[in-house]
């Protein structure tokens, strides 16, 4: 996509064929974050929600030699107070063999310049505070930490017992 994409390596829009690799990443990066008992994405239900008739996330690739070695998954959210989109950053994640190479900041660079064209007021993303690389890695993009702002989640089981009253 981009001609800044680190050499050998070019980050390209994910396909619906693509769904088997996303799945892949997905439980790669799971595991990584020691999260993998929370998997329950199916390719089906990846495939609907990302390639079907209201497409509720995007997906980019990072490929070397046509191979997948990364994929950043987005959406965009809304800010009341900038009157914008904005652009979140569900996930991201490079394999080992491929880390350090420039892919992570090409997948930044990529999803910046979509940001731009799309107007969003800015970008968002949450990390694991044990995971001091990353952090690391996001502070020299210049991203900040939102210290006053705390996640709150309502699990699948709460969400339907509070839609029932």
């Amino acid at each position: 996509m981009s001609n800044e994409d680190p050499p050998g390596y070019a980050i390209r829009p994910a396909r619906a064929g693509d769904v088997p690799t996303i799945l892949r990443f997905v439980r790669e990066l799971a595991e990584f974050e020691r999260l993998a008992h929370e998997v329950a994405a199916e390719e089906a239900t990846l495939a609907h929600n990302l390639f079907g008739p209201r497409a509720y996330a995007e997906c980019l690739l990072a490929e070397a030699d046509g191979v997948a070695v990364g994929f950043a998954l987005f959406f965009h959210n809304f800010s009341t107070f900038l009157g914008k989109p904005g652009l979140y950053l569900e996930d991201i994640y490079v394999v080992p063999a491929a880390r350090r190479l420039g892919i992570g900041k090409a997948f930044f660079k990529e999803l910046a310049a979509i940001a731009v064209a799309r107007d969003c007021g800015r970008m968002e993303w949450s990390v694991l505070d044990w995971n001091e690389r990353a952090i690391a890695f996001y502070r020299q993009l210049g991203a900040e930490a939102m210290t006053d702002w705390t996640i709150q989640r309502l699990g699948r089981g709460r969400v339907e017992a509070l839609a029932k009253g």
